[in-house]
This record gives structure tokens, C-alpha cells and sequence, in this order.
């Protein structure tokens, strides 16, 4: 019995003596493999033994090791002086850009800072039949502010893409508004892919249809045949006679339900005319607040087609051209109705005291540089479109830096002359200068 137990002691030891043997052999492995190496930091740049700051550059380079040190002292190289300061920028004069162009081994960004007065003015020419002049260079061009030549520093006569606002009379008699209508079809096709328009109406207050818009998205046509109108039916007023007084009175006033109550209406022997209400001057005020909106890169215009009259408004003209001036807006139109008459359009620029404005748009063609097309059908007033949208994508844009301080927002007085006295100059009058230019 004790050998049996003997055998079994020494059969297992047998067994465990190759495993042991195995584990102590992978523990004498793992202990021979060397650790990680330490993370080392990045060398530096050829020539830059300092932090680089974004903007700024590599700083001053930084002292030498000891090690270094030493090797300088046997053999020393002037890259150890440390570099002489540069001279400070001198303050550059009004009307000039100053850029920090980048100096070898600073950040690839480039910090560009612009103080300048620089005003653009689009241009139209035309001849004597009234056709558009093209081929003129720069030198064919004078520009005078506030009675000062301002030399060109930008000349271009590239189209550019249109942002058109549409202003629509709603208040036009009813058949001048049946022709609008039918005509309305067309402005789409007066536009290119890269304009943008927005839709307006006016009446008794502007109403905006809709914001800016690609000029040929199926939205356009589709708005533009929601703001079709009836327009109005105007009377014959008769305030005296036997037809005048009113037949039912209340406390010595009239009384019909047609009209206000109370004396501002009339008596028992006549009657107080009801005025009109063409509220102009507010609808080209919205139109250009939205307007304003628009990145500078696109022509800011207004097309407005109306017959020009104007009373009711809460804006006045010198309010809505100063902003329009201001935001470089130009104010086109195509004038319908009583105003595209021959002759009698001319007559009505002529302003009655305590009396309606018979044509007030032709004033605001003059002061921001559009122009006006007077067409009586329905085959003119689409023509109008198109040849409007043509003038003015295609004009000519002169750039001058006024001599005038970036900090002064008085009126500017602009003058635009080609050594020619058969063409006719068509620019804005003049502009107010606004901080958006200067950011």
C-alpha cells in the first residue's frame, strides 16, 4: 500500500513538471521584452527654434542648451545675436489700404485692413434716338464730386445679376389695370436665371406678395397671378347743384353711409369730395427695406408700374430718397395711364399746391439714377419690361475713393461727364454715405 502511494505521488509530480517548467519559461520571456519608448517631442522647424503664434509668426529664437552653449562659444555664428527690431509702420493716410502681406515662415492667413471712401456709380449712356451706347473706355469718362474731379481707380462693364423689387398700382382705373394685368405675364421672361425679384402692390398701403424669389421658379408667375387687381372705378364728383346737398341730414351735417360721418363730409348744401389715395411713397419704402437686405455683389433695383400719382403716404419723398440713396437703389419705371399720354404725361410733373402729386415717379428715376419707359398697350408695356431689365444689367460701373472724410455723412453731389454732347448720361445725382460701407 505504501508503494501504490508511493507510485501515484511520483506519476503526478511527473505530470506537473512540464507545465512548470513552461510557466516559469514565458515568465522569463515576458520579463525580456523592453519597455515603450518615451514619447520625444517633435523636432523643430529648419531656422525657428521658438513657438509659432498664428498671425504672428515664429517668436524670438530661444537661448541655447548648455551643450549648445558650449559649441556656440568654440565656434560662434551670428544666428545667436538676436534680430534687430523693425522699424514701426507709419499710420497710412485716409483713402489707402493697408494689408499685412505675410513674411516667410508666419501663418498663411492674411489680415487685410481697409480704410477707404469708395463709391460706385453705375452708369447708362445713350444716344440721341435713345439707344444704348457701348464701346467707351474709361477715358471717355469724368467724374466730379461736390464740384471735385475724382480720378478712376474702378472701371467695368460686365452685367451683373439683378435683385428687382416689383411695385405694382392696384389704385390704376380699371381698364389701365386690365392692360397691367395681361402684361404681367412677361416680366418673368425679362429675367435671367441669376436675378432674383420680390412682388409688392399698393393701393391704400403697400402689401409685399413675397420676398426675394429666383427669377425663374414657378413661385414668380404664380404670385404675380394672386396680385392681379380689378383697380378702381372713379366718378364724376359732384358736390353743388341739385344733385350736391345731401337729402338726409342729422344735426344740420350729412349723413350717407358711403361716406364718413360728420362734418368733415359736408353740410346740407354741399359736399366734401373724398380724396384719393395713392400711397406711393410707402410702397417704394418697403420695397427698398427689403432691398437693403440684399448682398452688395447684386444691382439693387425697383420697377415700378404706376401712373405716379401720389397722396396718402406716410413717408415722405425726401425720407424714401435719402434711404434709397443711401442703400444704392435705383428707382426704374414704366409709366401707364394718364402719364404715358404724349404731352400730358409732361403736365403732370407740375405740382398744384394743397393738391395730389399727378407724377411723382420721374422724380425718383433723376435723384437714384433709373429711368422710365411711357408705353399706353399691353405689347408696350411688356417691351418695357425687358428693355429696363437690359439697362440695367448692362451699364457701366465707374469706382472712384472720395476725397470727402469716411466720417462725415453729408449729401454727396455726383456728376458724371463724357466728352461727347450728342449722348445723354444717365447716373444717380448723388448718395449719402452709410457705415455698411465701411466694414
Amino acid at each position: 500500500m505504501k508503494l501504490g502511494l508511493a507510485a501515484s505521488v511520483l506519476g503526478c509530480f511527473v505530470l506537473l513538471y512540464p507545465l512548470a517548467n513552461q510557466t516559469v519559461g514565458a515568465q522569463n520571456q515576458q520579463s525580456s521584452v523592453p519597455d515603450a519608448p518615451t514619447p520625444q517631442a517633435p523636432p523643430p522647424l529648419p531656422g525657428l527654434n521658438g513657438a509659432i503664434t498664428p498671425g504672428e509668426g515664429s517668436a524670438a529664437p530661444a537661448e541655447s542648451s548648455s551643450s549648445s552653449s558650449s559649441a556656440t562659444a568654440e565656434s560662434p555664428s551670428d544666428e545667436s545675436q538676436p534680430p534687430a527690431a523693425a522699424p514701426a509702420p507709419s499710420q497710412p493716410p485716409d483713402n489707402e489700404v493697408q494689408s499685412a502681406v505675410p513674411q516667410t515662415g508666419s501663418s498663411a492667413l492674411t489680415k487685410l485692413v481697409i480704410e477707404v471712401n469708395f463709391v460706385e456709380v453705375p452708369v447708362t449712356v445713350k444716344d440721341s434716338k435713345g439707344h444704348q451706347v457701348a464701346g467707351l473706355t474709361f477715358r471717355d469718362f469724368r467724374v466730379f464730386e461736390n464740384g471735385n474731379r475724382e480720378p478712376l481707380t474702378f472701371f467695368s462693364v460686365d452685367s451683373q445679376p439683378l435683385s428687382v423689387a416689383f411695385v405694382i398700382d392696384q389704385s390704376l382705373p380699371s381698364n389701365i389695370m386690365t392692360k397691367v394685368n395681361d402684361s404681367m405675364g412677361a416680366i418673368q421672361g425679362a429675367l435671367s436665371p441669376y436675378d432674383a425679384a420680390a412682388v409688392f402692390t399698393y393701393a391704400n398701403g403697400p402689401k409685399e406678395w413675397t420676398g426675394f424669389t429666383a427669377a425663374q421658379s414657378q413661385r414668380l408667375p404664380a404670385v404675380l397671378s394672386l396680385a392681379k387687381s380689378v383697380g378702381t372705378d372713379p366718378t364724376v364728383p359732384i358736390n353743388d347743384g341739385p344733385f350736391g346737398p345731401c337729402s338726409i341730414t342729422q344735426n344740420g351735417n350729412c349723413v350717407d353711409p358711403n361716406l364718413q360721418v360728420g362734418k368733415s363730409t359736408g353740410n346740407s348744401t354741399f359736399i366734401t369730395i373724398p380724396k384719393e389715395i395713392h400711397t406711393l411713397n410707402d410702397a417704394i419704402l418697403a420695397a427698398a427695406q427689403q432691398l437693403s437686405t440684399v448682398s452688395k455683389d447684386r444691382r439693387r433695383v425697383i420697377y415700378v408700374i404706376s401712373d405716379g400719382k401720389e397722396y396718402g403716404s406716410k413717408a415722405t419723398w425726401k425720407e424714401v430718397v435719402r434711404y434709397l440713396q443711401t442703400n444704392k437703389i435705383a428707382v426704374y419705371a414704366t409709366l401707364v395711364g394718364d402719364s404715358a399720354r404724349w404731352g400730358e404725361g409732361w403736365v403732370d410733373r407740375f405740382h398744384l399746391p394743397f393738391s395730389m402729386y399727378d407724377n411723382i415717379l420721374y422724380k425718383y428715376t433723376l435723384a437714384t439714377g433709373g429711368d422710365t419707359d411711357a408705353e399706353g398697350g399691353v405689347n408696350g408695356i411688356e417691351k418695357s419690361y425687358a428693355k429696363i431689365a437690359e439697362e440695367a444689367r448692362t451699364q457701366y460701373t465707374l469706382g472712384y475713393l472720395s476725397h470727402e472724410s469716411i466720417y462725415d455723412a453729408k449729401y454727396r453731389a455726383i456728376d458724371v461727364r463724357v466728352d461727347r454732347p450728342d449722348l445723354t448720361i444717365i447716373a444717380k445725382r448723388g448718395y449719402y454715405p452709410s457705415a455698411q460701407d465701411y466694414r
